[in-house]
């Protein structure tokens, strides 16, 4: 009896599973929806049954997004490990792509701290009749004028 319990595959409900991989129980829901984790099989009642190997899987899903990648890539990923044997070169190249955009989003993230750096440094001059912050805002991209002050301009002249 000791072992037919020690070779029957984990049965976890929804609720462990979801807590052994540390995502919430509608994600799991979710990734079974949309095709990430595979539908377990039913009790009689109409219970999921999840087993160790959904486990892993939700924890691959939860660490590739941690690191950014976006359900399609993790889709990629997922079948190149449900591969035999499965393509470090294939996997590399996603990451590799990946590791570029996640660059370029470095890159805007600290031109973006530069602009709010230096827009809120020039609010910090006094007051003015004009706040530079809510300025740069109305401001097309790359002009020099404000559209809100084009408009005002327009509108007086």
């Amino acid at each position: 009896m000791n072992q037919r319990a020690a070779t029957k595959p984990a049965q976890l409900t929804i609720g462990r599973v979801s807590t052994r991989a540390a995502v919430n129980i509608e994600t799991v829901r979710y990734y079974e929806r949309i095709g990430l984790l595979p539908s377990p099989p039913r009790t009689e009642g109409g219970h999921r049954v999840y087993g160790e190997l959904h486990v892993k899987r939700l924890t691959f899903v939860r660490r590739a997004r941690e690191l950014g990648f976006t359900l399609e890539e993790i889709r990629a990923l997922l079948r190149l490990a449900d591969e035999q044997p499965p393509s470090c070169a294939r996997a590399r190249s996603l990451a590799t792509k990946h590791l570029t955009d996640v660059r370029e989003k470095i890159s805007d993230l600290k031109r973006m701290q530069r602009v709010l750096t230096q827009t809120i440094a020039l609010c910090e001059e006094g007051d003015r009749r004009e706040c530079p912050l809510l300025e740069t805002l109305f401001r097309e991209n790359g002009s020099g004028r404000s559209s809100r002050r084009l408009q005002r301009d327009t509108n007086t002249g």
